[in-house]
């Protein structure tokens, strides 16, 4: 086995008191909040004690008997993830529930926040909805505007775990919430469930210089953990870099927390990226063995080419074409969750094992 090497150098990040507080209060602009002053200030020093300890879980419990290191402190908000992670795919396997389809819109255009209107990719996810209650199956609708609409969303930045060593990435992520920064209410713990128990994902999503929005992005990158994350944070003792490398050097197997769920992408644009984008998200659902339901449920092109933004809504009611495309996509992805829930679904490559699973 290869030498255990684990690389430092990054300049220090800790703050101090004044620069601390400084930040932490800047959320307490508003003039009323001068009227809770001694209780804000009450409330940054027990901030800072945190931050300053690095409380990062201050709640935990003892993993117990199912785990590598049963007396390893887990905390307790993975738990609660790992939990309903697990009633989720209990859902996904239940016989007697209906097949599930998870639709999300990637646009951050919303009519509830400064743009002032609706977005054209939560029309067209819209138009996809009634195929699937008509075939049968339940829907969950992910709206990713919300990150920039609502009170309280938001998903974290992924750290990069899995390049320092897979098991290093555990599922689900355990990098939040962390206290101690203040970096809670991280979304991804109620997302992760939704991608369990769905048997069909159907991504509808704008370009956005060539790439997808930034909250998509935002998940898709929080979701390498179902390709191939640890399960089990007792074998690397939380973040311990060196027992996570050993764990990989000696043989990790990339379980694919997601393999075998179907799904149909939609990408429109105005006049770039589409196709590119389009191929991207397949290419990254399908490494994560997802399966494309087939041809026509993956779709790119152009509303309104060229056309001045203004008038990208009238560009999308009149063009039928693309909305058709959309209902082809969205039946395609139906009848192929129907087809695989009989066994009827067949791939050439099944049973086969990738040689480097990577």
């Amino acid at each position: 086995m290869p030498e255990i090497d684990v690389r430092k150098g990054m300049p220090p990040v800790e703050l101090s008191r004044e620069e601390f507080e400084r930040r932490f209060r800047t959320r307490f602009q508003d003039p009323a909040f001068a009227a809770v002053e001694a209780e804000i200030a009450a409330v940054a020093a027990v901030a800072w004690d945190s931050y300053s300890n690095s409380r990062k879980s201050p709640r935990t419990r003892k993993a117990g008997p199912e785990f590598a290191d049963p007396d390893y402190e887990l905390s307790i908000d993975w738990l609660k993830a790992r939990d309903a992670i697990a009633a989720a795919q209990a859902r996904h396997d239940d016989p007697r529930e209906k097949k599930r389809v998870l639709l999300v819109n990637g646009s951050s255009r919303s009519d509830q926040t400064c743009p002032g209107e609706i977005s054209k990719s939560w029309r067209l996810m819209k138009i996809a909805e009634p195929i699937f209650t008509e075939a049968g199956h339940a829907v969950d609708i992910l709206d990713l505007s919300l990150l920039a609409s609502e009170a309280g969303r938001v998903i974290f930045p992924c750290k990069s775990c899995a390049s320092t060593a897979m098991p290093l990435c555990h599922w689900p992520c355990s990098c939040y919430p962390n206290h101690a920064l203040g970096q809670t209410g991280d979304w991804m713990n109620e997302i992760y469930p939704l991608w369990v128990a769905a048997h069909g994902i159907m991504i509808v999503t704008p370009v956005n210089w060539y790439q997808v929005p930034g909250g998509l992005k935002a998940m898709m990158d929080r979701l390498v953990c179902a390709d191939g994350g640890n399960p089990d944070p007792t074998t690397t003792h939380g973040k311990h870099a060196d027992e996570a490398k050993a764990l990989e050097l000696g043989g990790w197997y990339y379980p694919r927390h997601l393999a075998g769920r179907l799904f149909s992408v939609v990408v429109h644009g105005d006049v770039i990226g589409a196709e590119t984008l389009r191929r991207s998200l397949s290419d990254w659902l399908t490494d994560m063995e997802l399966i494309s339901a087939g041809s026509m449920a993956e779709l790119d092109g152009y509303v309104g080419y060229n056309e001045p933004y203004a008038v990208s809504h009238s560009a999308l009611d009149e063009d039928d074409a693309f909305q058709q495309g959309v209902r082809n996509a969205a039946t395609t992805l139906a009848r192929g969750i129907k087809l695989q829930a009989e066994g009827k679904f067949r791939l050439a490559d099944a049973g086969l094992k990738e040689p480097v699973e990577k």
